[in-house]
């Protein structure tokens, strides 16, 4: 555990958030986001509750909304919470509706909500169904979100603010088909059209997170051993990206991870199928 810690302190060192910048930003803005009920979503909320602000969150687990709004508005912010599954497109119509009858609009969207999926092809052969929800919550809602809040988000020179992940910049790898097609189809939609948005006042940030200690990680076992940054320091992470408004945030190590991806993908390529074959092979002598 203490070599774990260390090597976390090294891999995500510490943020410094300026909370009279924050607040500033923030005050009297309508505030969304998507997958509040639990890890990056609920922490974030948690961080930005001694604002004055409203918070819209938003999950599919409506016990777990409301626990988090009776926690937060016993301080400063305003909250309102509905329940959607995003993945379902008439849910996303309602929760539009909603969004259109606020008399301020929108000012900033945070779009969390997501699904993990780890299992190989082979695993997935009479699984289609893994691709079209992993599609439908991480690539078809935010786009659908997005087309609709768009004009909110432009009359009120908004933000926009996609939590992704380093695997869309890194080489794909086994296993993970489902989820690497379905973040990196948003990632590429989401900085195609920033160049458009951004010429509409609209400010785009891109968060480029690594493996995060959210339940959505507690179904793979060998993630419990490995180096992974907190749902707190995500919060920050995006709490210092509302007012400096930067179009990404990655690791400061992501970038020689590119490197290596590139300079090394011939022999990742060649080496992986061996690897894969070797892991079969010791599971049937086991």
């Amino acid at each position: 555990m203490y070599n774990k810690s260390l090597w976390e302190a090294f891999l995500f060192p510490p943020i410094h958030i300026d909370r009279r910048r924050l607040e500033a930003k923030l005050k009297g803005k309508t505030i969304l986001i998507t997958g509040a009920s639990s890890g990056i979503g609920e922490e974030l909320a948690y961080q930005l509750a001694e604002i004055d602000c409203h918070l819209i969150l938003v999950a599919r687990t409506e016990e777990k909304l409301i626990r988090v709004k009776q926690e937060i508005e016993q301080k400063e912010a305003k909250v309102s919470i509905f329940r959607a599954d995003l993945r379902d497109p008439e849910k996303v119509m309602e929760l539009l509706k909603f969004i259109h009858q606020l008399p301020d609009g929108l000012d900033l969207f945070v779009s969390n909500a997501g699904l993990s999926i780890k299992r190989s092809i082979n695993d997935s052969l009479d699984r289609y169904h893994d691709f079209t929800r992993t599609m439908a919550i991480n690539y078809f809602a935010p786009v659908q979100l997005l087309l609709s809040l768009i004009p909110l988000l432009e009359k009120n020179k908004g933000h926009i603010i996609n939590l992704s992940t380093i695997n869309v910049l890194l080489l794909p790898v086994p296993h993970w088909a489902a989820y690497q097609a379905s973040k990196s189809a948003f990632d590429t939609w989401f900085r195609a059209a920033a160049s458009e948005l951004n010429a509409m006042g609209i400010a785009t940030s891109s968060v480029y997170l690594p493996l995060v200690r959210t339940p959505m990680i507690l179904p793979t076992e060998a993630y419990q051993k490995l180096p992974a940054m907190s749902p707190e320091h995500v919060g920050k992470i995006v709490s210092k990206l509302i007012y400096t408004q930067k179009p990404k945030y990655r690791p400061w190590w992501l970038l020689p991870g590119q490197f290596v991806s590139i300079m090394f993908r011939g022999i990742w390529e060649f080496a992986a199928p061996a690897i894969l074959r070797k892991r079969k092979q010791g599971r049937h002598h086991g």
